[in-house]
């Protein structure tokens, strides 16, 4: 049988390689699964269906919405109006602010695409203007979107924790270190690259210019700053689960667009919901279908057997967190990284127990890892959805792109792996 599921997974590897959407891929595997080894879907497919009415599933197109709703209402452009306030006439200053405000929009949405789709077309024509080359301004964008997948509240920490039986809230906590550490590392090589750049800055505002003109954009930005504290404040404060906290987002999010940024319409909040609900049911019939095929494998012990494998090349802590990094970062320039984590996390987890790795560094390890292929091709949908909304040929985007990510992203990666405090210290904090 255990032939069987290598024939599977290696049917799986050969569609998603050749591009096949990822529905039919582990629908692909299923089939071979049934079909040559016999095994019985009924009683799979209801077990998937049960584990799919989870509650804290929820969560996930309640994130998904509110984050569409939020890049269509103005609160992204309410909260860039105020930063650029401090940093327009510093060298290098608006892209600081195109990272952070990834990291801030991240931390409303949970998600990577919406950090794109919200700060690029606000962003990169304004660093184009202030002299940046833009596909440059594309490229860290495109980048610093992937700290929506790392910044909490986290669509793929959820699922991480869901699929693993891990606590969420710690996994939120374990992938904050390390998303704030990209996040500086991306600003100090921005602010290097920076120089190279003949940037026409604004002119550096009076100190009495300055506080008026910042305390009139804090007005307006307020309720777009309360956001993230609310939804935040409200899971690490015990006040709201995750899935409340979506909620909550979504609740807030639709009176905000409609009566204050006035960006929002009955017609867009329609395209938002309509936009959603393609997204959400695409990644729930992949969750679906991936989830059965991981249990299948768990069943035919291949957890196990992939332990025995892997000790058996070597048993050296270094050399084996070294393969298990390079085997995620693989996995995630194929598919996205919630497939990676649903498929992924349930073969190693025995394997990280058996090196004395922590559930909850493990966490931090694999979300960083695989979000990286939301930059990397052939993956890559971060990147590609950056050079679409900058106009931009993916081929002028791939360069500096790879630079931030092999000078600013992989450092901070084999950091969180060899350094288990950047990712446990926040979770020991909150008494996890």
């Amino acid at each position: 049988m255990i032939e069987v599921a290598l024939m599977s997974i290696g049917v799986l590897v050969i569609l998603l390689t050749l591009g096949v959407p990822l529905p039919y891929c582990f629908g692909a595997a299923l089939m071979v699964m049934s079909l040559v080894g016999g095994v019985t879907m009924k009683g799979n497919m209801l077990w998937g269906m049960q584990q799919l009415a989870n509650p804290v599933l929820l969560a996930i197109p309640l994130f998904v919405l509110a984050g569409t709703i939020m890049s269509r209402s103005g609160i992204a452009a309410s909260l860039l109006n105020f930063v650029n306030i401090f940093v327009g006439h510093v060298r290098g200053g608006l892209g600081v602010v195109a990272t952070v405000s990834c990291a801030i929009i991240g931390a409303i949405s949970g998600s990577g695409l919406t950090g794109v789709a919200a700060v690029g077309p606000l962003l990169i024509p304004e660093m184009e203007r202030q002299g940046y080359p833009r596909a440059y301004a594309t490229a860290l964008i495109a980048n610093s979107s992937v700290l929506g997948l790392l910044i909490p509240p986290s669509v793929t920490m959820i699922v991480f924790g869901w699929v693993t039986d891990t606590s969420i809230l710690a996994s939120f906590l374990a992938t904050l270190g390390p998303g704030l550490a990209i996040m500086f590392s991306f600003s100090v090589i921005n602010l290097i690259m920076a120089r190279k750049f003949d940037l026409k800055l604004d002119e550096k505002p009076k100190f009495k210019v300055l506080m008026a003109e910042s305390s009139v954009r804090f007005k307006h930005a307020l309720p777009a700053i309360l956001m993230p504290v609310i939804i935040l404040g409200g899971i690490y404060g015990g006040v709201m689960t995750p899935t409340e906290a979506a909620a909550v987002a979504v609740i807030y999010s639709i009176p905000v667009g409609f009566w204050i940024y006035k960006g929002l319409t009955w017609q867009n909040l329609l395209e938002s919901g309509k936009e959603s609900s393609t997204a959400v049911g695409a990644i729930l019939i992949m969750i679906l279908f991936s989830m059965i095929l991981s249990q299948m494998l768990v069943l035919e012990s291949i957890p196990q057997s992939l332990v025995d494998v892997i000790f058996g090349i070597t048993e050296n802590k270094i050399l084996l967190l070294l393969l298990i990094n390079l085997l995620l970062f693989l996995v995630g320039m194929i598919v996205n990284d919630i497939t990676a984590i649903i498929l992924i996390a349930p073969l190693l987890m025995p394997l990280m127990k058996a090196l004395g790795i922590d559930p909850i560094h493990f966490a931090a390890i694999m979300g960083v890892t695989t979000a990286m292929g939301g930059v990397t091709p052939p993956y890559a949908s971060i990147l590609y959805l950056g050079a679409r909304i900058g106009n931009v040929p993916v081929t002028q985007v791939i360069r500096p792109a790879m630079v931030l990510l092999v000078f600013g992203y992989m450092p901070i990666a084999l950091l969180t792996s060899f350094w288990p405090d950047l990712a446990l210290f926040l979770p020991r904090l909150f008494g996890y």
